[in-house]
Order: C-alpha cells, then structure tokens, then sequence
C-alpha cells in the first residue's frame, strides 16, 4: 500500500489540479498531500488521513497506515483524524474486487480505486504470458481535472509502482 501513496503523492504535486477542490466558483489548490486511506472495520468502512505523505518516507508511510489501522481497529479514531484529506486511496482488491468505481469524498477531486490483482494473459514480445496484473480506477471531478491531468497522474503511478526506484531517486 505504502508504494501507492508514495506514487500518489508524487503524480498529485505533478498534477496540482487532481489535488485541489472547487469552493464555491475558485479552484483552491493545495502545496501539501494528506491522502485518506479507506480502512474496513467490524462495524464499517472508516476513512483516516495520512497527513503531509508527499514529505514521508515508505517506512514513514507504513507506520502512519499501521498506526491508523489500529486505532480504526480499536475504534479510536477521532474526526479530527478523518477530516481535511485531499485524495483517496481504496482498495476494494482486498476483498476480490476485479473492477469497479469508487465514489468521490467531497470536497476532494478525486479518488484511486486499487483492485485485486489477478494473473492475467499479456502480449510480450510477440508472445502471450501469463503475468500478475491490476486494475485500477481514477474517479475525478471533471469541472477540475480533464481526461488528459487524470491519464497523466494515473501512468505516473502505474510508472511509480512498477518502478520504485523512480520514488527513492525522486526522477
């Protein structure tokens, strides 16, 4: 998961506009990334704000969502914990989610829906092989972010994830 927020972190500071939220008739964009991680419990879904991602480390990222899953476990989280992020990352793959398209969280523009990853033919050279392969979703406000912001910050993150080193080196 930590590979995903790091990713969309850095596709949301290159893509300003899949950050920022419409108020009333202005575009408010932000200079920091808390990004709300959609986090299943027994008594519901509850989505917690990993704050400031675009500064943390992949270690500091995978604190953050343990610390956050446990107290949305114990049923410790305060609202002040669930209010101001300004994206959304939900993995519906945890529970064999194939496709589908996740709902918005106002104010924010947009939201990642990751799915379960499935083997999967692939062309490769010519030839077809069997490869992991998952599918994701970007549900964005289209009176903000065209189709060419949204296709541009999702192959960031493919590109990020794919790749890692591209978020260690910061290229």
């Amino acid at each position: 998961m930590s590979a995903f927020l790091k990713a969309s972190a850095t596709g949301l500071t290159e893509m300003p506009e899949v950050n920022a939220f419409i108020d009333g008739k202005e575009i408010i964009y932000r200079d920091y990334v808390d990004i709300s991680v959609a986090v299943a419990t027994p008594k519901g879904l509850v989505v917690p704000v990993l704050r400031n991602v675009e500064t943390m480390s992949f270690a500091d990222i995978e604190i953050g969502l343990n610390d956050l899953g446990k107290k949305a476990r114990d049923g410790a989280l305060a609202i002040e914990d669930m209010d101001g992020g300004t994206f959304t990352v939900s993995n519906g793959g945890v529970f064999g989610s194939m496709f589908g398209t996740p709902i918005i969280n106002l104010p924010q523009s947009a939201i990642l829906g990751m799915h379960a990853i499935q083997q999967r033919p692939v062309a490769l050279n010519g030839n077809v092989v069997i490869r992991p392969m998952m599918y994701v979703a970007l549900t964005y406000d289209h009176r903000l972010i065209d189709g060419r912001e949204a296709v541009t910050f999702l192959k960031r993150v493919k590109s990020a994830v794919e790749d890692p080193g591209i978020l260690f080196l910061d290229i």
